[in-house]
């Protein structure tokens, strides 16, 4: 058990978040781990919704038009099992909704820079080079939201704490 542990054993969670731990952590029982985990669920969802798209709506309407839909959906199923099995925070979903796009939104950022690059320059078919590009935009993601996505300041999370001790609320 480290400084940050609880009396349970569960590590504090990251970033200044509050909640009770999520559910994925009665298995793991490490935060970060479970952050792994869950990032690299949503990393595949969001490869194989990249696939979907361009396969649908891609052929029609371009791989811009596949990026800007699989991104909407990818962020959304993230943002739920993120919020759901692994930090449980409590209050201020549009808030957290909205920072947790503005992570995403400076990886669809770099995602629209290289993914021209790559086909129009470098000449890789469309799905293998955005299969590159997931490992540029997983690790951008991991960093944002570690510090950024969920956070509490410490006066918010004290009182989250103090309102609801067992961080029962989603």
């Amino acid at each position: 058990m480290t400084a940050d542990d609880d009396a349970t054993g569960i590590p504090a969670p990251p970033a200044g978040m509050t909640g009770a731990a999520g559910p994925l952590l009665r298995i793991v029982k490490n935060q970060k781990v479970a952050f792994l985990l869950v990032g690299g669920a949503n990393t595949a969802i969001g490869f194989l919704l990249f696939v979907f798209f361009e396969l649908t709506v891609g052929v029609r309407f371009g791989y811009f038009a596949t990026l800007a839909c699989a991104h909407v959906c990818a962020v959304l199923c993230a943002f739920f099992l993120y919020r759901r099995f692994v930090f449980r925070v409590q209050g201020h979903f549009f808030r957290d909704l909205a920072r947790f796009e503005l992570v995403y939104l400076a990886s669809l950022g770099v995602n629209f820079l290289l993914l021209p690059l790559l086909v129009e320059i470098v000449g890789l078919p469309v799905i293998p080079a955005q299969a590159l590009i997931v490992f540029v935009t997983a690790l951008m993601s991991f960093v944002g939201h570690k510090g950024f996505s969920f956070r509490r300041p410490a006066a918010a999370a004290t009182a989250d704490t103090v309102a609801d001790p067992k961080g029962s609320g989603s």
